[in-house]
């Protein structure tokens, strides 16, 4: 009987505590000085509440923006919830942290970005950028948002 150890998952629960934490004190205190946020994530996850028109909209994963505006973010051992503004119109979400893709802070350049999972036939889908949204300006085209790879910060 052969046992490893699954790095691969260890590493991605690091990661998404690592982000609940960023999170959890953001929720507490607001964002620190130019801290902002581009989180992208699977919109086909069982586990994610948006509204029906933000899912036909963005079919597979879609990128939202905690910057400017943002309200009501609370944070659980799961996931989180908050309420972004869409061209005025406020939609609340909750978003479970094993949907998240790609977390970037470029205020430091800091991003996370999760591979996709065995028997996933896209795998190359996380090399693209994923599209940007701000939730701040209702006639902006979607734009591409900058993926920061873990491998950009080895030395």
């Amino acid at each position: 009987m052969s046992r490893s150890i699954d790095y691969g998952n260890l590493m991605h629960d690091a990661m998404r505590s690592l982000i609940r934490q960023v999170l959890e004190d953001v929720a507490d205190h607001g964002l620190p000085g130019a801290h902002h946020f581009f989180i992208t994530f699977d919109t086909m996850h069982p586990d994610v509440e948006i509204a029906d028109w933000l899912s036909d909209r963005f079919p597979e994963d879609m990128t939202v923006v905690m910057q400017h505006w943002f309200d009501d973010l609370q944070v659980s051992e799961d996931g989180f919830a908050v309420t972004l503004n869409f061209g005025d119109n406020p939609e609340r979400m909750y978003i479970p942290f094993d949907a998240i893709r790609t977390f970037v802070d470029p205020s430091v350049e800091f991003g996370l970005r999760f591979e996709t999972q065995e028997g996933d036939d896209d795998e190359d889908d996380l090399d693209e950028a994923p599209m940007h949204v701000d939730p701040d300006d209702e006639d902006a085209e979607p734009k591409d948002a900058e993926v920061v790879s873990l491998d950009s910060f080895r030395k």
